[in-house]
């Protein structure tokens, strides 16, 4: 048994998926299905004896102990966080609550827990914390891409948030021997990603006509991982990943914010063409930047090359691709009807 928080979110749905349809051993989903989260996201699992879904918040100590006693997991893999970066500048206390104290109780929990069991399961024991290259800061055009090494220099509530849970899990390592390891990955894209995203956001205003906003000059620049090659990365990592390391997960695909957006829209327009606009290109409309805005993320994945031979397999234009494609499928996800 394995314990995934967040497992209704974006990425934890797709390693669940992927888990189940390449391993037997359950899984236990915990989720308190915030508004970014859906049970619909896993519910062609519903009916697998395999998959369990307990309704919850990690921010609740009681209710993680209880979890934990009664499913008795060999492993946390920790998604569960806040993560968009607009809504942490606007609310950030939820993001300190969820993100900080949140992964603070599933570590208190998980110390108790392997100093119950005996040496065998102490010793087979991982909590695996899943992160972002934000808390790394912004790089400028020149920069070498982040390595494990990069000094921590969060730029936004939701970065300095998860910089803060990274740094309690490696102390919980040090501190207490708990066998940690942690992962920082770059943008995500793939299905089941909330449409306040943007690749999301891009496809779901094309498509009903209105305004795509482009964040000052759309020269930032991001390094896109599709979703499946990350989870596989996250279970290679488990398998073979060594305790007290952190290994960065990237792409190898970096496009400025507004290439991206054109992309999306060329593709549409080719897929999904639509008179009244000519291009979706014209939907494009330049906003007043946010605030802290970071110019570029870009990520070194030298170390989980080497060490465990993952690389990721996705082509960025077939992903790209499959990506839209799946939204045009899914369109009530895209309208917000994902329960």
């Amino acid at each position: 048994m394995i314990i995934v928080t967040g497992g209704s979110g974006f990425i934890g749905s797709n390693f669940i998926k992927g888990w189940l349809s390449e391993n037997d051993e359950s899984v236990l989903n915990i989720d308190k299905l915030s508004y970014a989260a859906s049970r619909n996201n896993l519910k062609d699992l519903v009916s697998d004896p395999r998959y369990l879904f307990s309704k919850g918040d990690i921010c609740n100590k009681d209710f993680l102990k209880q979890q934990i006693k009664k499913y008795n997991p060999r492993a946390i893999i920790h998604f569960a966080a806040e993560s968009h970066v607009d809504r942490s500048i606007s609310s950030p206390k939820i993001f300190l609550d969820t993100n900080i104290i949140g992964t603070f109780n599933l570590l208190e929990v998980s110390k108790d827990y392997i100093e119950s069991i005996d040496a065998k399961r102490k010793k087979d024991f991982r909590f695996i914390h899943i992160s972002t290259d934000e808390v790394y800061g912004s790089l400028n055009k020149n920069e070498k891409p982040f390595t494990e090494n990069n000094q921590f220099k969060p730029n936004s509530p939701y970065a300095a948030a998860k910089a803060s849970s990274d740094h309690l899990v490696r102390a919980y390592f040090k501190t207490y021997s708990l066998p940690c390891i942690i992962t920082n990955c770059s943008n995500n894209y793939g299905p089941y990603q909330f449409p306040e995203k943007l690749i999301p956001l891009v496809i779901n205003n094309c498509l009903n006509l209105k305004p795509i906003p482009v964040y000052g000059n759309g020269l930032q620049i991001r390094d896109w991982l599709h979703v499946e090659d990350h989870c596989k990365a996250i279970k290679l990592v488990l398998k073979k990943g060594k305790i007290g390391q952190t290994y960065n997960i990237g792409g190898k695909n970096e496009k400025l914010n507004i290439d991206l957006i054109n992309t999306i829209c060329e593709i549409l327009d080719k897929i999904r063409p639509n008179k009244s606009v000519g291009s979706y290109k014209s939907l494009i409309s330049h906003v007043e930047d946010r605030p802290g805005h970071d110019i570029r993320y870009a990520i070194n994945s030298s170390k989980i090359s080497n060490d465990l031979e993952w690389n990721p397999r996705y082509d960025f234009d077939a992903g790209i691709f499959s990506t839209i494609e799946w939204y045009l499928n899914n369109k009530d996800w895209l309208n917000g009807k994902i329960d």
